[in-house]
């Protein structure tokens, strides 16, 4: 039993390494949302993926250790939750201590990640608002009734307004 928790323990410090690596990379990523920066977004993302295959594979090393230790205790494994695991072992303060520690490390890196996901999830939303606006903008533009502008022969010329012979004049 004591090394199935020491195993369960080293999984959980890598699970909550691999997690900090990740909010890393989040965090970096709010700045190049916010640049408009696609090509370092994606570069950003990538080492997310990889981080993300890193505690995929941690997350079952954690649930066959968990596994293992619910058939010695002879628990259910869908009962078993870290909470109760550390309440069992309080006659073991070592493993008790260390298993709460790295709960409560999980538990704060966890929430940081979904707060700063959730930041990014909002720069995100506000700038596709933004280019959906422009692109309506621009769309609009062309949709402009057309002037009453006409030729030397009287015949109407068909002008759009504010649009100049289909390019984006910057100076407007």
């Amino acid at each position: 039993m004591a090394s199935l928790m020491e195993n369960l323990i080293s999984v959980l410090e890598a699970e909550a390494s691999e997690y900090e690596i990740l909010v890393g990379l989040s965090t970096n990523k709010t700045p190049v949302i916010i640049k408009g920066d696609l090509a370092a977004l994606q570069q950003i993302t990538d080492e997310e993926q990889i981080v993300v295959g890193r505690i995929q594979h941690l997350e079952k090393q954690r649930e066959e250790v968990i596994g293992d230790i619910a058939n010695v205790i002879n628990k259910d494994v869908k009962d078993l939750k870290l909470v109760n695991l550390i309440e069992m072992l309080r006659d073991r303060p070592e493993e008790s201590g260390k298993l709460a520690k790295v709960h409560d490390k999980l538990k704060d890196v966890v929430h940081r990640m979904e707060r700063i996901n959730e930041q990014n999830r909002e720069l995100i939303k506000n700038a596709l608002e933004m280019v959906e606006f422009d692109l309506n903008v621009l769309q609009s533009m062309k949709a402009a009734p057309a002037t009453a502008n006409y030729t030397k022969g009287a015949y109407t010329t068909n002008d759009a307004m504010g649009v100049n012979e289909g390019r984006f004049d910057a100076k407007q």
